[in-house]
């Protein structure tokens, strides 16, 4: 079966410089990888006029599948919708199914007190050679062309109006236009262990899976997870054959894996208190509450997280998590005794099975040559004992909170395995 392949061809000067971080070509890659459709090529081009036209026609000599995003808003900057009118020999009409959705969008959702703009109504206005993609959170709508056996689709670059035409509209229709293969991913997710000192250990491993069969390594803060990706004809024949060699790769990093599927800490976490029934809270200092970010962004997660306490300053630490002050004032902080308080002031606080606690210098300043900055005490427990661990991290202020974060989470994982 021949491989179908998609160029994804972001627009947007904001794209070009760093205003705007994208996280739409990730999303389409991820889902269109899902249905066996390969990302060829990743573009991003400024709302220039030339600049896009000259990467519709270089995306079209690479793939079948031309996704655009961005440049569907009403001001004079997004060009995306005049432009693809003229480069696929249309005119500018009026949908009147897009023009109803608009009205009721301003009259019954936005309520705005106004009277619609001109700019707003011309949101309805789409290339009459298009196939008109309803966009119900947004105004402006989805566009799909074809050209020379050629598939284009254009979506607005609000991400979350993205997702909803690409999961609703543009894979659905996709699905009915190709037949497409079907991938199969097989991801162990590791933490504790550098890439290369992996690779070394499943070098034979390696140099033995199949030409058909491909490991891909994807680091991270402390973590690598280890992909095994095949094109199989059908599900039941792929996973016959994948399944063997990543039960092999499995154990052979049994002692750093963390989960067997393409999950986060937080996701592992999550699942490990809901078998057990158990609950936990946080109690944060370095990391400013991002712990307890991190594992509310999981849907469900209430079930098991019960809250943290941010005790940046020590009067926080005092007040609301009963930290000894004279501890304060003859360990400091950033101490094994501070945390192994924290977690008893937070497991009282919170009435939870499991708390974890975090004091540290994130830096630039604030470092010590007793205590330089990357100096982190980190400390997990229950109702019966505490365990702690020390860390010194090198790097800048955003990378050590992110990598003080992942460890404290995966050494409460490890806490809770040991100790449930």
């Amino acid at each position: 079966m021949n491989p179908i392949n998609a160029s994804i061809i972001t627009i947007g000067d904001e794209l070009l410089i760093g205003q705007t971080i994208d996280t739409n070509s990730a999303f389409i890659a991820q889902e269109l990888n899902k249905i066996g459709v390969w990302i060829k090529r990743r573009v991003a081009v400024g709302d220039v006029w030339n600049d896009i036209g000259q990467a519709l026609d270089e995306e079209s000599k690479h793939s079948q599948i031309i996704l655009i995003t961005g440049g569907l808003g009403p001001t004079a900057d997004d060009i995306t919708k005049p432009l693809l009118c003229e480069y696929f020999g249309g005119k500018l009409i009026v949908n009147e199914e897009v023009l109803a959705h608009v009205k009721y969008l301003f009259e019954k959702v936005y309520r705005r007190p106004a009277p619609m703009l001109e700019r707003n109504l011309k949101q309805a206005e789409v290339p009459d050679v298009c196939t008109v993609l309803p966009n119900t959170i947004g105004t402006a709508p989805g566009m799909w062309f074809e050209k020379e056996g050629k598939i284009f689709v254009s979506m607005p670059g609000v991400p979350i109006e993205m997702k909803g035409l690409l999961i609703n509209e543009v894979i659905p229709l996709l699905k009915t236009r190709f037949q497409l293969p079907l991938i199969i991913h097989k991801t162990a997710f590791t933490f504790g262990m550098g890439e290369s000192m992996i690779a070394e250990r499943i070098k034979d491993f390696e140099s033995a899976l199949p030409p058909h069969i491909k490991l891909a390594y994807l680091p991270g803060f402390g973590l690598v997870k280890l992909r095994l990706t095949m094109v199989a004809d059908n599900k039941e024949t792929g996973e016959k054959e994948i399944e063997p060699l990543f039960s092999k790769l499995k154990q052979l990093v049994n002692d750093v894996l963390v989960s067997d599927e393409d999950e986060g800490l937080e996701v592992a976490i999550g699942k490990l208190l809901l078998k057990q029934n158990k609950s936990m809270a946080t109690a944060e200092s370095c990391t400013g509450g991002n712990i307890a970010h991190l594992i509310t962004t999981i849907p469900g997660s209430s079930q098991y997280f019960k809250g943290t306490v941010v005790s940046y300053a020590n009067e926080a630490k005092e007040n609301v998590l009963h930290v000894n002050h004279d501890t304060l004032t003859s360990a400091g902080a950033v101490s094994e005794e501070t945390v192994r308080e924290m977690v008893k002031g937070v497991l009282k606080t919170m009435n939870t099975d499991y708390a974890l606690a975090t004091s540290g210098i994130m830096g630039p300043d604030g470092g010590s040559e007793e205590k330089p900055v990357g100096t982190v005490w980190i400390a997990a427990g229950n109702n019966q004992k505490t365990e702690t661990l020390k860390l010194n991290l090198r790097f800048d202020r955003l990378r050590n909170i992110e990598q003080t974060s992942l460890t404290a989470l995966n050494f409460l994982r490890k806490f809770i395995i040991n100790n449930g």
